[in-house]
């Protein structure tokens, strides 16, 4: 047998797994023979809001990136120009709501604490052609000819994953009429460490905090309005995020170059098969208006970890009865995380002027009942 684990896809998932999986020899398979470069223009333009419970399970790996900004406060305003929700992390009795990190800074740390993992071998540039699951080993065969036999087989290779394919695991997947818009600035006021949203009848505008009088914009808007705000001059765009804000951070300018994303939704139907589990965007996909997409692949990674350290003596780590163990764990968790950031999505996309009413007093009622907005926090920090 080549390796205990063979993960495909060298993500955020997919290399966080890698390196909990203390007690299993690895391969890791990597279309890339390392990180991301770090970036151009000072900051990735793609970032993630990492849960406080993540960023301790980062930390706990050594892969916990140096160049981060803490979000201590969030103001949520809704789109009739008053309604507004307020989280406030010293109110709430926690350090930070959530962290700030950029894309290929976390890819890099990840990567990095892989030298201390003499368990995990990296197999890279390789891609899955083909996989051949029998009751003894999972057979991978790579496009350029090498196989690697595995006892379990992790498909962490994105919404298109070929280890979910193979697996015969079946998936509902609709792409949303929106694309996100990201983009980096330095502002006039500083941000104090505070994260903002706008909703906008639709569109979804949120400015993140970056390290020094920095943010980062994720801009989920439509098809023809990304098409625009991506034309825009440097300076033009700077202005139009500057007014959809409110100008709540003064006068921008254009650090990163403006880049969109397509946004989709996508669940599928088991997270494991014979010698297979799924994790991260191969497993799940949701619109990132919660900016949780990361954190569950990470909540993935640390939960079949766990579930693979506690199995018991000589247990195959490729059982299925064992591998939904990680199935029923994830299951209620990301279930109810795409249930609301769909039903989020729908209720203000819609224009009726009952339900317009009806989620901006949602706001507001929310923001005046403590009980409910600290169980909001905690619910959101795992």
């Amino acid at each position: 047998m080549d390796a205990d684990l063979a993960i495909v896809g060298a993500g955020v998932a997919g290399t966080a797994l890698a390196r909990a999986a203390r007690e299993l020899s690895v391969a890791l398979v990597a279309d890339e023979a390392a990180a991301p470069p770090p970036p151009a223009h000072g900051f990735d333009s793609r970032v993630y809001a990492i849960t406080p419970g993540n960023a301790g399970f980062l930390a706990a790996l050594g892969a916990w990136p140096e160049r981060r900004a803490p979000v201590q406060a969030m103001r949520v305003f809704g789109d009739d120009g008053r309604s507004l929700l307020a989280f406030d992390a010293y109110r709430a009795g926690v350090a930070e709501l959530a962290w700030i990190v950029e894309d290929g800074a976390l890819q890099r740390a990840l990567r990095a604490s892989l030298q201390h993992a003499e368990q995990v071998r990296i197999l890279a540039p390789e891609r899955l052609e083909r996989l051949e699951v029998t009751p003894e080993a999972a057979q991978l065969q790579m496009r350029g000819g090498r196989t690697l036999d595995a006892r379990l087989v992790v498909g962490a290779d994105g919404a298109h994953s070929m280890v979910r394919e193979h697996a015969g695991i079946a998936a509902t997947d609709a792409a949303y009429p929106q694309r996100a818009v990201v983009a980096n600035f330095a502002c006039e006021r500083a941000h104090r460490d505070v994260a903002y949203q706008w909703f906008q009848g639709g569109p979804v505008l949120a400015l993140l905090p970056l390290p020094g009088d920095h943010v980062s914009m994720v801009w989920s808007t439509g098809e023809e309005d990304a098409a625009r705000l991506l034309e825009l001059e440097p300076q033009a765009l700077a202005d139009a995020v500057a007014a959809a804000s409110g100008h709540a951070l003064g006068a921008l300018r254009v650090v990163t170059p403006a880049r969109a994303f397509p946004l989709r939704r996508l669940a599928a139907r088991r997270m494991v098969a014979p010698r297979v589990a799924l994790a991260g965007d191969a497993a799940h996909v949701i619109h990132p208006l919660a900016g949780q997409g990361a954190n569950l692949g990470l909540q993935d990674a640390r939960e079949l970890a766990a579930v693979l350290a506690a199995r018991e003596p000589r247990r195959d780590p490729g059982d299925l009865r064992l591998l939904r163990r990680y199935e029923r764990a994830r299951a209620g968790e990301i279930g109810a995380m795409d249930a609301t950031v769909h039903g989020l999505y729908r209720l203000f996309q819609a224009q009726t002027r009952s339900l317009a009413l009806l989620r901006n007093a949602g706001l507001n009622l929310t923001d005046r009942v403590p009980v409910i907005k600290n169980l909001l926090i905690r619910q959101a920090m795992a």
